[in-house]
C-alpha cells in the first residue's frame, strides 16, 4: 500500500476544532470494535527510541485492529547500536515498504525529520519536550465520555509542566475545545513563558475547589527535573493528590494521570485506585483513539 507524502499527526498546534472533534468522534466509533480489514495491506512501523509501555502497545494493538501489518523497531536490537543514524534507519524502513511511521524520540524535531526523509505520514508518539498529541486526544475523549461535553470544563494541570510533552499538547488543543486550563506547580516546574495566556499558580490547595479535573504529572527525573526542587521542599506534601485534597474537590470532579505514576509522590494509592480516578479509562481509550489517528493518516474508510 503506497501512500506517498501525506499528513500524519506531528503537532496539535493550529488544528481547528472541527478536526479535533472529528478525530474524537471517529475514535468513539471504534470503541469496542474487533479486528477489521480497513487498512489491510498497509504497513505501520513503530519506531520508539525511548521507553514506553502504554503508548507503544496501544499503537501496536490499534494498527492490528485495523488490519495493518506492524513492523516494530527495537533500537536496542537494531543497527542503531552499530552507529546507524536516525536518518538511515528511517530511509531503510521506508525502502522496506513502510506506509506510516509512529515515532518516539528524544529529539524535538524527530517526527518532522522522519516525515521529510520518508515522504510518509508520521504520528508523533512523544518527541523531545514538544508534544504528545495522541495522549491529549485520549484525555479529551475520556473527559467527553465522563461529562458529555468539554466546553467550560476547568482543568488544573499539576506538576512538572516545563518538561512535559503531555502538558504542551494540552495547552495547544484544550483551549480550542473549550477547556479552561490552570498550570500548577513549584516555580521551577512552570513554563518560563506563557504564550497561551492561561492561569498559573504555585498553590494547589487554592485551586482545588474550582476545577472539574485535576490532571497530575510525574516529576521527570530523566530530564533532571528533581534537581530543580529545593532540598527542603516536600513535593508530595505541597502538590501530591491525597484523600484530604480529594475531599476538597467538587462532587463531580475527577482525577487523571497519563502514566507512569509515581505513587506516593504526585498521587496516593487511594486516589489512583478510587472511584473518581479516570486513569484506567484513559488507558482503555488509547486503542480506539490511536485507531482513529492511524486510519485518518492512511485514508481508512472509518
Amino acid at each position: 500500500m503506497s501512500t506517498g507524502p501525506q499528513h500524519g499527526l506531528v503537532s496539535l498546534r493550529g488544528l481547528g476544532r472541527d478536526r479535533l472533534e472529528g478525530l474524537l468522534d471517529r475514535a468513539q466509533s471504534y470503541v469496542g470494535s474487533l479486528v477489521s480489514s480497513e487498512l489491510a495491506g498497509a504497513t505501520v512501523t513503530t519506531a520508539f527510541f525511548e521507553a514506553s509501555t502504554r503508548t507503544r502497545l496501544s499503537f501496536d494493538r490499534a494498527a492490528h485492529r485495523l488490519g495493518a501489518h506492524v513492523m516494530d523497531l527495537s533500537p536496542d536490537l537494531s543497527s542503531t547500536t552499530k552507529g546507524e543514524s536516525f536518518k538511515d534507519t528511517i530511509l531503510t524502513l521506508t525502502a522496506m515498504g513502510t506506509d506510516l511511521f509512529v515515532v518516539r524520540h528524544w529529539l524535538a524535531d524527530a517526527a518532522d525529520l522522519a516525515a521529510e526523509w520518508s515522504g510518509r505520514p508520521v504520528i508523533n508518539a512523544g518527541v523531545g519536550r514538544r508534544e504528545h498529541p495522541t495522549q491529549t486526544l485520549i484525555d479529551a475523549m475520556t473527559l467527553r465520555q465522563e461529562f458529555g461535553h468539554l466546553d467550560g470544563l476547568r482543568m488544573a494541570i499539576v506538576g512538572d509542566i516545563r518538561n512535559s510533552r503531555v502538558a504542551r499538547g494540552h495547552l495547544e488543543a484544550f483551549p480550542t475545545l473549550g477547556v479552561k486550563l490552570t498550570l500548577v506547580g513549584p516555580t521551577p516546574f512552570l513554563p518560563n513563558h506563557n504564550p497561551w495566556g492561561v492561569r498559573v499558580s504555585t498553590e494547589l490547595d487554592d485551586e482545588l475547589g474550582d476545577v472539574d479535573v485535576v490532571y497530575l504529572l510525574r516529576i521527570q527525573n530523566e530530564r533532571g527535573a528533581s534537581q530543580a526542587i529545593p532540598a527542603d521542599q516536600s513535593y508530595a506534601r505541597r502538590y501530591g493528590m491525597n484523600a484530604e485534597r480529594l475531599s476538597m474537590l467538587k462532587p463531580a470532579a475527577v482525577v487523571m494521570h497519563p502514566g507512569p505514576m509515581n505513587r506516593g509522590v504526585e498521587i496516593d494509592d487511594a486516589v489512583a485506585d478510587g472511584e473518581r480516578s479516570l486513569i484506567l479509562d484513559q488507558v482503555a481509550n488509547g486503542v480506539p483513539l490511536r485507531m482513529a489517528v492511524i486510519a485518518e493518516a492512511l485514508g481508512g474508510t472509518g
